[in-house]
């Protein structure tokens, strides 16, 4: 199974080997790493592992945790395969069908973000438009229509709200970590060249 989980460590020579080490102890491959931030001598780094399950995913979390210095902030399951490039598939479709820009966009994210579910909202009325596998029908929740991007957590579940014309793409997370800035700023950018190439599709 793929695993993603959300390590923070001192931002030092030698502590990433460390780590990769005691993944490699618990039987984890490391497929990828993607720096989330880097300040104050300390990194946020997301993981993602293809894993046998033979521990639970909080032995895991448990037993990286043990490296001086680090803290596994999250573990949760993810469909994100690396090196599928699923955003420029999704920009590949959304440039051949502009017109089911939205459609597509909300269909594609949650796997681009290891979310589990996104809907477009009506930004005037907030009634659900499109949902995506997995999403409710219906949404209730005044902070989904910001006029700005926006990530923000309704008890256990995690929230990204990102304005695209009268509409707002909101993807959720139950199972992992609040949306990082990083994440939320991939998908604002998505969401405008997402914009711009329905734009330059229908003006054709």
């Amino acid at each position: 199974m793929l695993l993603r989980l959300r390590v923070s460590l001192p931002d030092r020579p030698g502590v990433l080997g460390q780590v990769a080490r005691a993944f490699g102890v618990m039987g984890a491959d490391i497929l990828q790493v993607t720096v989330l931030e880097r300040e104050a001598g300390r990194a946020i780094d997301d993981f993602t592992v293809s894993w046998s399950a033979v521990f639970s995913s909080d032995e895991l979390r448990d037993r990286i945790g043990v490296v001086p210095g680090v803290k596994v902030e999250a573990a949760w399951p993810t469909r994100e395969a690396p090196g599928a490039n699923p955003d420029y598939d999704l920009l590949g479709h959304v440039a051949a069908e502009p017109g089911r820009a939205v459609l597509t966009l909300v269909d594609a994210v949650p796997d681009l973000v290891s979310a589990e579910w996104a809907v477009a909202v009506d930004a005037g009325s907030g009634e659900v438009v499109h949902g995506s596998w997995q999403a409710p029908e219906t949404l209730q929740s005044a902070r989904l229509t910001a006029p700005r991007a926006t990530a923000f957590s309704e008890g256990t579940l995690n929230l990204l709200s990102v304005p695209i014309g009268d509409l707002c793409l909101v993807v959720a997370r139950r199972q992992g970590p609040a949306f990082h800035r990083a994440e939320q700023d991939k998908v604002t950018r998505l969401v405008g060249v997402v914009s711009v190439l329905a734009h330059a599709g229908a003006s054709r």
